[in-house]
């Protein structure tokens, strides 16, 4: 889930502030929800709301909730069950048909949570949450393990039908961009607010402020498939320099790296021209891979339209039905 990102750095730095602030973490769900188990949203008292767990008929209910589990330090329990008929008319009148059933963590009793979040953003492993009725909360990034016991609130209602939760969150996906342009202001925000960790290769003075876009900036091609090779390096790349030269440096580079998806911006013919410059390895290591032109038929026109079919072909990349 792209919100992902958003509400774990902002709760690893809440953390670091001392703000008083929760961590909603769904860990079930049965019938029609708008999210799945594994959801975050974070309440804080300087930071907001962050995240969503609805289509926002739910929130300020959580949001009171969350403002106690803070304020107490333990945690608390919320069931929000929508399936009955009484529902779609009465009530908040949700018309959904499911049931969430809700942890909410007080931040401050989590020591050490921005360590893991900061190595999850890092990628060095999924962050693997492990949860039980009576409290004892577990978290393991890569190496990184930290546990807790934390006091609880009743359980309310029925209660829930498992005494104990697994949730695994798959680390932020990586991508690096060859070349700023007249895309970029829209398409690297994006991007960050769908979960991806950005890098942007670019040494050109005239496109340099585009790297306040990404996460992380590089100013030279040469030897990039050396550099990051390791098997988690990126999940994609996109060579979009607008400049014929440096899209065939690019290209030779991304042809000795083992990222699985390498978009090229441009026609068809601007692609048959850089093939014909590549030696016949580079070529053999990139047509299984590479997407030319990249970007799905949304329709369209200018940067922002492109930046838009990037994204979402990226989305479906990432997620593929």
């Amino acid at each position: 889930m792209g919100s992902h990102r958003h509400v774990l750095e902002t709760s690893a730095a809440a953390h670091q502030l001392g703000e008083s602030a929760a961590l909603a973490v769904v860990v079930d769900t049965e019938g029609s929800t708008y999210v799945r188990p594994g959801a975050m949203a974070l309440f804080g008292a300087n930071t907001g709301q962050v995240g969503w767990l609805s289509g926002g008929c739910l929130e300020p209910e959580i949001g009171k909730r969350a403002r106690i589990a803070a304020a107490q330090s333990r945690i608390q329990w919320m069931d929000i069950d929508t399936r009955d008929d009484e529902d779609l008319i009465a009530g908040s009148a949700l018309g959904c048909r499911g049931r969430l059933h809700l942890a909410l963590l007080p931040l401050a009793a989590l020591a050490g949570w921005p360590h893991l979040i900061e190595a999850w953003l890092q990628r060095r492993g999924p962050l693997r949450l492990s949860l039980s009725i009576q409290g004892d909360l577990q978290v393991e990034v890569g190496e990184l393990r930290q546990r807790w016991r934390i006091e609880c609130a009743p359980m309310e209602g029925s209660g829930a039908a498992e005494d104990s939760w697994r949730i695994e969150i798959a680390p932020p996906p990586a991508l690096v961009v060859f070349g700023a342009g007249p895309e970029t202001p829209t398409l690297l925000p994006l991007l960050r607010g769908l979960g991806w960790m950005t890098t942007l290769v670019e040494r050109r003075a005239r496109w340099l402020a585009q790297a306040q876009y990404a996460d992380a900036g590089l100013e030279t091609t040469a030897g990039f498939a050396r550099s990051h090779s390791g098997a988690q390096a990126f999940d994609a790349a996109l060579v979009m320099n607008h400049n014929f030269e440096l899209d065939r440096e690019a290209l030779l580079e991304l042809a000795a790296s083992a990222i699985p998806f390498v978009g090229l911006l441009g026609p068809v013919r601007r692609r048959e021209d850089l093939f014909r410059v590549l030696p016949p390895a580079a070529r053999e290591a990139l047509s299984s891979r590479l997407h030319s032109p990249v970007g799905l038929k949304l329709g369209g026109q200018g940067p922002e339209a492109i930046a838009l079919s990037i994204a979402a072909q990226l989305q479906v990349h990432r997620f593929p039905q």
